[in-house]
């Protein structure tokens, strides 16, 4: 399992309310809203397709499935 970063109060109950909502289980909603933001492209995200992230990036093992990766 990946490292799970601490919700606040606030957002750990925001995810979990999206997560009634959507009938499924807080883990899975959480990668819906990251993808879902990410496909947006807007506001902050627009920039990061052109491989910005990855030049920070210190894991390199799904390079060919990530979304920050030039196509």
């Amino acid at each position: 399992m990946a490292y799970t970063p601490e919700l606040s109060q606030v957002g750990s109950a925001t995810l979990r309310r999206l997560a009634w909502h959507l009938g499924l289980p807080m883990t899975k909603t959480l990668e819906i809203v990251l993808k879902q933001t990410f496909e947006a492209d807007n506001g902050k995200f627009k920039n990061l397709k052109n491989g910005q992230v990855c030049k920070s990036c210190k894991d390199k093992s799904i390079c060919e499935f990530c979304p920050f990766q030039p196509k």
